[in-house]
């Protein structure tokens, strides 16, 4: 007996206190709408065909354990210089900075906060 093709995973969801606030501050971040919106759900369709949805925490089933800040949203950049751009635009923007630009084992990043704590990665794999 064989077992059955494993599915890709090509979705994240949040969990959020507001999803239209959360919404906006994607829509502000990435650049694109959302492809659906109601008062407890957002979706946006990111490159490479990642979604992500923006749940309300107040309405998930089962009622969700962790917060903000249990798992990582990383963003994949093509150099060193690229981070600090990003960085330089998202604290412009106010976004809250939880790590400033280093150079890791990995490459070079920065980490932000999303309005509910959840973390944004930005990195350039090996840095340059």
């Amino acid at each position: 007996m064989t077992s059955p093709k494993l599915p890709t995973p090509n979705f994240m969801l949040l969990y959020v206190d507001s999803p239209a606030a959360s919404a906006e501050f994607y829509t502000g971040l990435t650049g694109r709408p959302p492809i659906e919106n109601s008062p407890t759900f957002a979706m946006f369709a990111l490159e490479g065909g990642l979604m992500l949805g923006l749940w309300s925490k107040h309405t998930v089933e089962p009622a969700p354990s962790a917060g903000g800040g249990g798992a990582e949203l990383a963003f994949t950049v093509e150099n060193a210089g690229a981070v600090d751009a990003t960085h330089a635009d998202w604290a412009g923007r106010g976004l809250k900075i939880q790590q400033a630009p280093v150079d890791l084992d990995f490459g070079r990043t920065f980490v932000a906060l999303d309005p509910d704590g959840h973390r944004l990665r930005v990195f350039a794999p090996g840095g340059e």
